[in-house]
């Protein structure tokens, strides 16, 4: 059976689109978990909370709810270093982090969705924006808004955070952190501290990411569960703690689910992640780019 061109160009554009989410999405488990090794189950938690908090500024104020969520970004961060310290005191100082502090993550992403549940029900919720419901189109190809802003902000704020690492000290020391603390003590720099700044930085693109999930599409306090195994699918195929890995990953991630719902059903799409994840551990554990 031939394929309509048409038909087989949106899938590739929506792929993409949908990529570029993914990627931000997934950016913050890069981080806790490639390259701090915090095993940060709750992350969608914060990208759920994210939505919520941008819900509420846009519908009370009218407010984009993307720049609502880069203003709001170092609230993220604050509580990403108070979440980390608490981690850090209870579990990692102990030398408990493997078990119970997977638990202690787990607690945090079932009382942050009960919360939310608590507060705002289990209806779905959306926003409202001036490019939310705009398609522009070139010949048959459709690039709806919707997708195409977070898609902009978010690769913007991947690679931003890629030449950060790359190009600063303190990124060049999170780099480090997972590897040798101790020479990094012997240098004046406190590994503790690094990791709480950079486990506040993925809990900041966490909240920034929800407001792209609900400029995307409607959410729910439960709908986070969706992007567990997602994230991590991400991260461990483009490789432990590569940012640019990240973003390939996301790309073929975004693609994959892209073909499955165009070709074989929307219902098929959730199971992408989990194949693509078990197919890497299976043939090539160390991830696209990883070391």
């Amino acid at each position: 059976m031939e394929i309509p061109t048409a038909l087989l160009f949106n899938a590739i554009i929506a792929g993409l689109l949908l990529g570029g989410f993914y990627a931000a999405v997934s950016v913050g488990i890069s981080i806790s978990f490639g390259m701090l090794d915090v095993v940060n189950i709750a992350h969608p938690a914060f990208i759920i909370l994210g939505s919520y908090i941008a819900y509420i500024v846009n519908s009370q104020y009218g407010f984009d709810p993307i720049l609502v969520a880069v203003a709001l970004s170092p609230l993220f961060f604050l509580l990403g270093m108070a979440l980390y310290r608490v981690y850090y005191l209870c579990f990692e100082k102990r030398g408990q982090e493997s078990l119970r502090g997977l638990a202690f993550f787990f607690g945090i992403l079932f009382i942050t969705e009960v919360v939310l549940i608590l507060v705002f029900g289990v209806d779905y919720r959306t926003v409202k924006s001036v490019y939310a419901e705009t398609t522009l189109r070139l010949g048959v190809l459709d690039f709806p808004l919707r997708l195409v802003v977070p898609f902009l902000v978010s690769v913007a704020m991947v690679v931003g955070i890629q030449l950060f690492l790359t190009h600063t000290f303190f990124g060049r020391a999170v780099l480090a952190v997972a590897q040798d603390q101790l020479a990094l003590r012997l240098m004046g720099v406190n590994p503790v501290r690094i990791k709480e700044l950079a486990f506040a930085l993925s809990i900041a693109t966490a909240g920034i990411a929800g407001a792209f999930l609900i400029v995307i599409q409607p959410v729910e306090p439960s709908i986070g569960r969706e992007y567990i195994g997602l994230v991590f699918a991400v991260c461990v195929l483009g490789g432990m703690g590569s940012i640019w890995g990240t973003l390939l990953a996301a790309f073929v991630l975004g693609l994959a689910e892209s073909f499955t719902s165009t070709f074989f059903g929307p219902s098929w799409a959730p199971a992408v992640s989990f194949g693509l994840l078990l197919l890497t551990l299976a043939f090539r554990p160390s991830g696209l780019f990883g070391r």
